[in-house]
């Protein structure tokens, strides 16, 4: 048995997230980062409450407010008021959020045909599809933060 595996799929996602981080920077978001991306799709169209993403993020609510307090000071989310119930405040993504969203998409895309041309269009589908056989069907768990901690 290869305990190279883990580590070799840890790699390519770290050399996937590195790679877009960089281009980001490049394209005029120096200050996102990996767990950025993961708070800004957790927060969705909607917006949400501190608590609802922490408990989607898998950290604390407390974690969860010091992130949102630094995405809201480089303009990627504000806080509202719920129009629901003015006692809570919502957090929602910023139209310098969903730019930062929509690029790290166009970049992923790129990624992913570079991948294709470099290993094969056949090859990397037959990857995927393995990958789809051994692991959960919900690609959005959006908990590694907490996982990771």
């Amino acid at each position: 048995m290869s305990s190279e595996l883990p580590l070799r799929f840890l790699l390519a996602f770290r050399t996937m997230i590195d790679e877009l981080h960089a281009e980001l920077a490049r394209q005029g978001h120096p200050d996102m980062r990996p767990m950025h991306g993961f708070v800004l799709q957790a927060i969705g169209p909607q917006g949400t409450t501190a608590v609802e993403l922490g408990r989607t993020l898998g950290v604390s609510k407390q974690a969860a407010g010091k992130t949102v307090e630094a995405l809201e000071q480089i303009g990627y989310v504000e806080r509202a008021v719920d129009p629901a119930d003015t006692r809570r405040k919502i957090v929602k993504v910023t139209d310098r959020g969903y730019d930062a969203l929509i690029r790290s998409g166009e970049i992923l895309r790129r990624q992913h045909r570079r991948w294709a041309e470099t290993l094969g269009a056949d090859r990397l589908a037959a990857l995927e599809n393995d990958l789809r056989k051994m692991t959960p069907e919900n690609v959005w768990k959006l908990d590694a933060p907490g996982w990771f901690s």
